[in-house]
């Protein structure tokens, strides 16, 4: 690159950021003004793993509502 020159070199430079910007403003329109957090919701609706995380979470909550019932007698 060392004998291109500096005008073209610029030039390049200048068109890889207009296709960065270009890309970041289509991402960022396909948003919709929604948050982040908005489009994950369901994503993991009926999937083994995420059954098996939630059985776990109840079962722990049971496990700290007998402990604290206990506790408290």
């Amino acid at each position: 690159m060392p004998d291109t020159p500096l005008e073209e070199r610029v030039g390049a430079l200048e068109e890889q950021m207009r296709n960065v910007i270009e890309k970041i403003q289509a991402s960022s329109s396909r948003t919709d003004g929604q948050k982040d957090w908005r489009k994950s919701l369901g994503m993991f609706d009926d999937h083994p793993l995420m059954k098996q995380i939630d059985e776990e979470g109840q079962r722990i909550r049971e496990l700290d509502r007998t402990q604290a019932s206990n506790d408290h007698s």
